[in-house]
């Protein structure tokens, strides 16, 4: 009996991570062709949000890597940066994951049917990069 007792416990505790993890979501957001020279502007990329979401991360990647400079890119909700350091992409490298200044959310909170945007502040100065994705990391938020 002892021994169900512990299966249970254990059982009920792996639900409970498995149901926490299945929060996390992500929207991956295609912001260039895969093989064309990236450009600086404003709304390079929009999408609706379909529900409100709490965003906890952000991060971007590239096929090419940008040379000369970072790729600098900044995400708004409805005209209004939502980052208060843009993700960027140091030059050489593939991924934000490992570039040398981190991104800070400052407006975490994505509304319902938000329009969100994606600027691009900086491409690479010798080679600009291509096949630009950037990933919103977090959660539906639970209303009521």
């Amino acid at each position: 009996m002892g021994g169900s007792k512990f299966l249970s416990a254990l059982i009920d505790t792996t639900d409970e991570v498995i149901q926490a993890n299945d929060l996390v979501q992500s929207f991956i957001i295609a912001c260039s062709d895969e093989s064309s020279d990236l450009e600086t502007g404003n709304n390079k990329c929009r999408i609706r949000m379909p529900y409100a979401f709490t965003l906890t991360a952000v991060r971007a990647s590239v096929n090419t890597a940008p040379t000369g400079s970072t790729i600098s890119i900044q995400i708004t909700e409805a005209g209004s940066d939502i980052l208060s350091t843009p993700i960027t992409i140091d030059a050489s490298e593939l991924t934000s994951v490992s570039a040398a200044a981190a991104p800070v959310i400052s407006d975490n909170s994505l509304a319902d049917d938000a329009i969100i945007g994606i600027d691009l502040d900086q491409v690479g100065s010798s080679n600009a990069g291509t096949g630009l994705k950037v990933t919103l990391i977090g959660y539906k938020t639970t209303v009521g």
